[in-house]
């Protein structure tokens, strides 16, 4: 009688709660329509296309199109243009079910993309954390191993086994191997057990690594790196509640942070023939950050490698005289911030370097140069202008042609969207391959007579079309996105919008979106999401029926995504506002961002504007209470890096410099945190392995000390993590009680799911 009388009573206060939020935001309803919200859209755009594989060597493709009943794979022919189903999807999910112990279904299998094997008679597919090849003859699924970061991205990684050994080198006639022995270079006939000394130098402080020896194509050299090694940091991990056993674990991950010092790796050659070791000279890579693999010319007579200074502002590609050891750059690259080689590096050799096409933004804009590996002198600017090449697709080296995609070339046009061209290697014939104003996504043939071309906008439906390359022509439409369900359930696009940045000139670019329910009559609180890391640009361009965005909106908010000042594709000033300066994460550009929508939209309430984020966007969530309190009120920060000094070297040093300086202190959370004004959530999972869980740590500490008022989610078992589902109703839950005002339900009375966002 007492659980009834409970019962009844939880259910009474939840009608009241709803009668009295009736003409509310964060209501009863509004959160079950945010519940449902996926599933409602799921399947209602109608062929719509998902990413283009060619079979390697054939003029067939194979992509993913939604369907009613789910999705489908279909191969295309390019010259007959017959379509079929790629495989027979019913007989793949029950092999795939029964060697993964998943239960799948033939539209509904769970990978978007296929990659063909073995002449199109197998699929290498991800399932279940794992890859799996399955034969297309007789059905039968093999385990390769894990899956790609791409398709396990949001799971932690067990503590790591030890490495084997390497192997030793072969030589490429196959009569010789070259193997590390007391920390030296040996090399012996193959498989045999004796061998000859090449080094007498190497020591446990001043080792050859086994992984660096690379042979000359003529097998009568070898080139290896010697390494004095660093400080090799590791992080302490406990998993507080392991799945096989009731006591907690513990494990290490080796993890290195700015200002460590790292490994010194130097080149030696050695001539077999003349039982010569050749040291280089390393004046022109005296302090490394990085450097690359060693590669040997086709013709043996020199090595080349690239290195990555300290503190990203010197970039050398390097060439060795194998005979003597001379060394000099071909390329070089200085920067007064940093020279972005984080998702802007590229380096094509043609003719076994006796050219070079490099990518640089040495003019102000990310640009290609020919180079002449002769003397190491430009050659020629292949592409200039004030937009961005953002990628490199296909070099052909007999016609002389580069094909590439870039921004910012239409103007009138979002400058982030991308087109894609092609050009001679002298500059000339720049031809595009794309026209219409969209984002688009282009695959091409291995022999680049076809590509296929996907073109869309958060507000327009995708179209996929094959052309032909010669001369761009358009030989039949593949797909055209049926929407008109989707329209009918009431579905609002995302609205892009642009205003001017803090320079007064600039266009800084976002995405609004509005409830389904949007009423412009009311006053609707904001929450905008942010990530400003430097290396990309991040708001969406492309149609998504579904953004995690969109189920957040339906609580009652406007909900936003900016890109401003500090992040890439744009020119260099733009990205350089990042320099040393993490902390600004463009917010002076967001703010008039805002500012311009509340203007141009009554229903835009900037009195009321929150801000969530993960990772780099959990440092700059939080940063926006500690810096401008004035206009941020609220805060979700997910497992943010909220020390630039604690969290991994290759990203905080590229951006914050090398040496570490007062510009780390500037940014830092953990060092501010006694600015914190209006609403924190902080929340981090135990075993991130991402950035280390002690950054989230210290900044508690440090708003304990300062007598701060927060809340805080410790995440056992949980990685790199928004918190999953529960993370989401926590997240949802804080939003609407401190931006709407309303109380949000009580969950343990309830029997509602939500769909957890980190999924996309």
């Amino acid at each position: 009688m007492g659980i009834i009388n409970s019962l009844t009573a939880a259910l009474c206060c939840c009608l009241l709660w709803n009668t009295a939020s009736a003409n509310a935001q964060g209501t009863i309803d509004d959160y079950k329509r945010a519940a449902g919200l996926r599933k409602s859209l799921e399947g209602l755009a109608i062929h719509l296309p998902g990413r283009v594989t060619w079979l390697e060597g054939t003029e067939q493709f194979c992509y993913r199109r939604s369907i009613k009943e789910g999705q489908e794979f279909v191969l295309v022919d390019a010259v007959t243009l017959a379509k079929k189903p790629a495989f027979d999807h019913a007989r793949l999910a029950v092999v795939l079910s029964k060697a993964t112990g998943q239960i799948y279904s033939a539209n509904k299998l769970p990978f978007p993309v296929v990659e063909f094997r073995d002449k199109g008679q197998a699929i290498e597919v991800p399932a279940a954390n794992s890859t799996w090849k399955c034969s297309l003859t007789d059905y039968t699924c093999q385990k390769l191993g894990p899956a790609s970061w791409e398709f396990q991205r949001h799971a932690f990684a067990a503590p790591e086994e030890p490495k084997p050994a390497p192997k030793p080198a072969v030589s490429p006639d196959g009569k010789w191997e070259a193997v590390i022995l007391n920390y030296n270079v040996y090399v012996r006939p193959k498989d045999k057990r004796a061998g000859v000394a090449q080094s007498y130098d190497g020591s446990e402080n001043n080792y050859y690594a086994q992984e660096s020896i690379v042979w000359s194509p003529d097998s009568k050299k070898l080139a290896a790196y010697r390494i004095r090694p660093g400080y090799h940091r590791h992080i302490q991990y406990i998993q507080s509640s392991p799945e096989d056993q009731l006591q907690p674990k513990t494990f290490s991950l080796e993890y290195a942070k700015p200002g460590d010092t790292l490994d010194l790796p130097q080149p030696v050659l050695f001539d077999l023939e003349a039982h010569h070791q050749i040291d280089i000279d390393s004046a022109l890579f005296p302090n490394p950050y990085e450097i690359s693999a060693l590669e040997w010319r086709k013709n043996s007579q020199a090595v080349t490698f690239e290195y990555n200074q300290r503190g990203h502002q010197v970039y050398r590609v390097l060439e060795v005289n194998a005979a003597g050891g001379k060394i000099r750059p071909l390329i070089e690259e200085k920067s007064n911030t940093f020279f972005c080689y984080s998702g802007k590096m590229y380096r094509h050799d043609i003719d076994d370097g006796k050219e070079i096409i490099w990518m640089s933004e040495r003019d102000g804009w990310n640009h290609l140069y020919l180079y002449d590996g002769s003397s190491g002198q430009v050659k020629n600017q292949i592409t200039k202008g004030d937009w961005v090449v953002r990628g490199v697709d296909k070099v052909d080296d007999q016609r002389r042609q580069i094909f590439f995609h870039a921004s910012g070339m239409h103007q009138g046009e979002d400058p982030y969207f991308q087109h894609y061209f092609r050009v001679n290697f002298d500059g000339s014939g720049l031809t595009p391959l794309t026209t219409p104003a969209a984002n688009h996504a282009v695959s091409f043939s291995s022999d680049l007579k076809y590509y296929v071309d996907t073109r869309s906008r958060v507000d327009l439906p995708p179209v996929s079309e094959l052309h032909r390359t010669e001369d761009g022509k358009l030989i039949t439409e593949l797909e055209r996105t049926d929407t008109s369900a989707l329209a009918q359930s009431g579905w609002r696009a995302p609205e892009a919008f642009a205003a001017k940045g803090r320079d007064g000139v600039t266009d800084i670019w976002g995405v609004i979106i509005r409830p389904s329910n949007f009423d412009p009559s009311k006053k609707y609180p904001v929450v905008e999401l942010i990530y400003a890391g430097p290396q990309d640009s991040f708001v969406p361009k492309s149609f998504s029926a579904y953004n995690p965005m969109q189920a957040l909106a339906e609580l009652g908010f406007v909900v936003v995504q900016i890109d401003g000042m500090g992040t890439s594709n744009r020119s260099k000033a733009f990205h350089d506002v990042c320099w040393k300066n993490l902390a600004d994460a463009g917010f002076p550009d967001r703010i008039l961002w805002h500012k311009a929508v509340a203007q141009k939209n009554p229903w835009y309430d900037i009195s009321r504007v929150g801000i969530y984020g993960h990772s780099a966007g959990g440092q700059e969530a939080m940063g926006a209470l500690l810096f401008h309190p004035e206009f941020y009120k609220v805060a979700v920060s997910t497992s943010g890096c909220h020390d630039n000094r604690m969290d991994k070297i290759w990203w905080n040093e590229q951006w914050m410099g090398w040496p570490l300086g007062p510009q780390y202190i500037a940014s830092s959370n953990v060092e501010n945190a006694s600015k914190l004004r209006g609403k924190l959530l902080l929340s981090v999972g135990e075993l991130d392995q991402n950035v280390d869980p002690a950054s989230t740590m210290q900044v508690v500490n440090a708003l304990i000390k300062a007598g701060k008022t927060f809340d805080l989610v410790f995440l056992p078992g949980q990685g790199h993590t928004w918190g999953g589902t529960w993370g989401d109703r926590k997240r949802y839950d804080f939003f609407v009680r401190n931006l709407l005002g309303v109380e949000p339900p009580n969950w343990n009375e309830l029997d509602l799911k939500l769909e957890p966002e980190e999924a996309y």
